[in-house]
């Protein structure tokens, strides 16, 4: 049995557990047992967390990690260390997490890659659904379809009509092949029925130097990355994506407003644990989370990022997720984008 920790008495009265007979033993050692998870949560956590974030440092999912080891150390009276195992599409970090200990001192900073990769990858060392367990679901940003300032399209409208009058002429960037930007991409290409050309990059630092340049026409990012770029005029924004305008951009329309009622494109963040995970430390994780996400430090940074915090528990977090696998699923699908090795 895992993570149980048997005092020394316990271990002392089942040691002459033939005596008394198997049934006292039986009850003996079933009393240890249901007694030692709550022990687990209560000494819990007796050492250093460590939360991967599977990507490289300085993007926007490091910058939500490491808010949240902050504020989730001090909750917990341990640091937590932020680890960034980046490769694979966020597949090296995830299955590094996976496949750790299941007792809470190894958690995952998860991302929509956690949901699309099931569909986009032929063979994951992991199974997301299997070998993870959602802790709390922390929040999410729209996607803002951004093009560059000197395109002559002023709204969803002049772009489409560019694209249909010179078909295949306009192109739009992503970080590459599967990310989100690509997908978000693809589910316009159908909804608008369009044909633009996707154009992968080596990461969603190279997409935007090339937007800004007027090499690509356009990309549909997280709200993050697009803001201060939209803000200082660098870009212009075209379309949020999402039920309702963000109040960073409260100038620019949803899709929706547009004429595209069912395009909602979110970048989302949580933490997820290993499945075995004992359910107090999945409780106390969860807990901890939250009160982190209530903290002023923590809104007023999440506040400047245009982040919709959530707060979700494992339940709520565990049904998103579910859906999100899904609906990424016939996205990569109906799309035909190439899946990987």
């Amino acid at each position: 049995m895992k993570n149980i920790n048997i005092n020394i008495r316990t271990m002392m009265a089942l040691r002459g557990w033939a005596r008394p007979g198997l049934a006292g033993a039986a009850m003996a050692l079933a009393a240890a047992c249901a007694a030692a998870p709550a022990a687990a949560a209560d000494d819990y956590p007796a050492r250093p967390v460590t939360l991967v974030v599977p990507y490289a440092p300085g993007g926007g999912v490091d910058t939500v990690g490491r808010i949240t080891a902050k504020g989730l150390g001090d909750r917990l009276g341990q640091p937590v260390v932020v680890e960034n195992k980046p490769g694979a599409g966020s597949n090296v970090g995830s299955d590094f997490v996976a496949k750790s200990a299941p007792d809470g001192y190894t958690l995952l900073l998860a991302s929509p890659a956690t949901a699309v990769n099931v569909s986009l990858y032929k063979r994951l060392p992991f199974d997301p659904a299997r070998d993870l367990r959602p802790v709390t679901l922390i929040g999410k940003v729209p996607s803002v379809m951004i093009v560059n300032k000197d395109l002559p399209a002023k709204n969803l409208k002049d772009f489409v009509a560019l694209a249909k009058k010179r078909p295949g002429h306009l192109n739009f960037g992503s970080g590459g092949n599967g990310t989100s930007e690509h997908l978000a991409g693809e589910m316009f290409k159908a909804m608008a029925g369009i044909d633009i050309v996707h154009v992968p990059y080596r990461g969603g630092a190279a997409a935007m130097s090339d937007l800004l340049a007027g090499r690509i026409s356009a990309i549909i990012i997280n709200q993050i990355t697009a803001l201060p770029l939209v803000q200082s005029g660098k870009v212009r924004a075209l379309a949020v994506a999402d039920d309702r305008r963000s109040p960073s951009l409260p100038d620019v329309p949803t899709f929706a407003e547009q004429g595209y009622p069912d395009y909602r494109v979110s970048v989302w963040w949580g933490v997820m644990a290993p499945s075995g995970v004992p359910d107090p430390v999945v409780a106390k994780l969860d807990d901890a989370v939250r009160a982190t996400l209530q903290t002023p430090q923590a809104r007023q940074r999440f506040d400047a990022m245009g982040v919709n915090v959530l707060g979700q528990g494992p339940k709520e977090f565990g049904a998103f997720l579910k859906n999100e696998t899904q609906r990424w699923g016939q996205i990569v699908q109906g799309a035909k984008v190439e899946r990987m090795d």
